[in-house]
């Protein structure tokens, strides 16, 4: 083979396996797992009243995952849509109830306190660390190690997660990637114990229910099975 038929058929090659690779990552790719009518389906349950109806946007949501390219990628295209089923099912019951599906609606905690917990990080005066954005960020402590991972000031302004609904994307990523991404193996049940551990073995059933109720379903409707080990 000649030094030119050589190059042509090395770049033929190199073109053909990029085209092999894209087709993997768009097949599985989280804006087509996550596409407006699954996304506006959740948000839709929520009342007009609801603060978070307009807030939590796809785009918003997409901005958010850019910044972490590992999230909704386990290596199959069920494996990802599992671990966005699972994100999902909790973000509709963090930010709904489940007496009623109403996902999407609080961007703030209602039962509001000032979770302050001083042992390894301050407390600003006159700050409340309670539940904000997608996955509800509790804590100080949360508020600190996340807005030096993000950027932005967690303990001197926690309430910079309910105005700006890219960043209360990115928390809720964060949190996920963090604490929570590193149970999924072991089944849904230890990403609840991972988010609201409280919940499990009897703690509050019904909350445990709901959130099963919402995974399943999330994952009906990408035409998969869930995995076993759902409950906590």
């Amino acid at each position: 083979m000649g030094n030119l038929q050589l190059v042509i058929a090395t770049l033929a090659a190199i073109l053909l396996a990029t085209a092999t690779i894209s087709a993997t990552v768009v097949e599985g790719a989280v804006a087509d797992i996550v596409t407006p009518d699954f996304f506006n389906s959740i948000r839709s349950q929520a009342p007009n009243s609801c603060a978070g109806k307009n807030f939590y946007t796809r785009d918003a949501f997409l901005q958010a995952a850019n910044s972490y390219p590992n999230f909704g990628n386990r290596g199959s295209l069920a494996g990802s849509q599992r671990e966005i089923a699972a994100f999902f099912a909790h973000v509709t019951h963090e930010t709904g109830t489940y007496v009623s599906s109403t996902g999407m609606c609080y961007i703030e905690e209602i039962n509001r306190a000032t979770y302050c917990d001083t042992r390894q990080y301050p407390c600003a005066q006159g700050k409340q660390y309670y539940g904000r954005g997608p996955l509800q960020l509790t804590w100080n402590y949360n508020y600190a190690v996340c807005g030096q991972a993000l950027n932005f000031n967690g303990v001197g302004d926690p309430d910079v997660v309910a105005r700006d609904p890219v960043l209360a994307w990115r928390t809720a990523l964060w949190f996920w990637m963090t604490n929570v991404r590193p149970v999924l193996p072991q089944g849904f049940g230890a990403t609840i114990r991972a988010i609201n551990g409280m919940e499990c073995n009897g703690g509050n059933a019904p909350a445990v229910r709901a959130r099963v109720s919402y995974y399943n379903s999330y994952c009906q409707r990408f035409g998969i099975q869930p995995e076993a080990n759902t409950g906590c």
